[in-house]
Parts: structure tokens; sequence; C-alpha cells
């Protein structure tokens, strides 16, 4: 199972996308907001009560100083995935890009791109599928077909340009 979180429900927009993908994948989830700094106790709590819960991988959504990714990998062995979050507080983005970027040797957080959650709801799916068949074989499906719409585009433009 994968844990979503994120520090606000404004964020859910985005991370909304995660869910979504893992959840076409076939894979369980739950949902939460927890923030690093309005209810950090919670943090704390969710981060390190989450294996016993049966997650295998937090995504963490923040925008603005976003601290939530770091702050849960500090107090779980949990792999976590950062989703920087484009908010109506940061700096373009780029604050909460680098805010999960740049943690401290000790500290990992896989960085996806901004706003990018639904590619950490497809890496935490890998992360589980390394370790369960099924989930791989799922995941090869669905790699083929990103394929098969890139061939549909193709035929799609030779149409348009002749």
């Amino acid at each position: 199972m994968v844990g979503i979180i994120m520090g606000s429900i404004s964020d859910l927009k985005v991370m909304q996308e995660a869910a979504d993908v893992i959840k076409e994948l076939g894979v369980d989830y739950e949902i939460d907001i927890v923030s690093a700094h309005r209810t950090p106790l919670k943090m704390v709590e969710y981060a390190q009560t989450a294996r016993e819960r049966g997650i295998k991988v937090i995504i963490a959504g923040a925008g603005g100083a976003a601290h939530l990714p770091g702050m849960v990998a500090s107090v779980t062995t949990l792999p976590v995935i950062g989703v920087p979050v484009k908010s109506s507080n940061s700096i373009d983005g780029w604050d909460s890009v680098l805010s999960i970027l740049q943690m401290p040797s000790g500290v990992p957080v896989a960085t996806v791109a901004l706003n990018g959650a639904k590619n950490a709801g497809i890496l935490a799916v890998q992360m589980i599928g390394i370790e369960n068949p099924a989930i791989a074989e799922t995941l090869a499906s669905y790699k083929k077909q990103l394929s098969s719409k890139v061939d549909d585009m193709v035929t799609e433009l030779k149409k348009t340009i002749q």
C-alpha cells in the first residue's frame, strides 16, 4: 500500500494524480492531510506508524517551504517520494523544488518534477513491483500502453502532414 500525504487541501488537485494512477495500476493507497508545520505531532505519528499500517512507500506533496517530505523521511525508514507543489505562496514553485531536492546526507527523498504527482505514483508502484510479480506485470502492460500511444501519435502526425 502507498501512503499519500499533503500539507494542505489546496495540494489535492495535484496529489489526486498520484492516487488516480496508483488506483489504475491496482495498488491500494491511503490519503491524508499531514502538515509538517501545523500538525507536527500527527506528521511524526503518521511516519512512524506507516509500516505497521502496511505502507511500503510514502508520497509527500508540499508547496512553499515544502518541509513535509524531508521531515517524514527523517522519522521513517520507508522510501519517501517528494512532490513539490506550486502553491499560491510559492516562488514560482522553485522554493518547493529546492526544499525537497536539497536533503542532507542520510535523509534521502526521491524527488519528482514540480506538480509531478502522477510520476510519483508510478515510481511508488514500481518500488512495490520489485517484490510483487503481479504488480510488475501490470506496470509492464502500462508501459506498453504508453508506447502504443506514441505509435498512434506518429500515425496521426503522418495523416496531418500529408
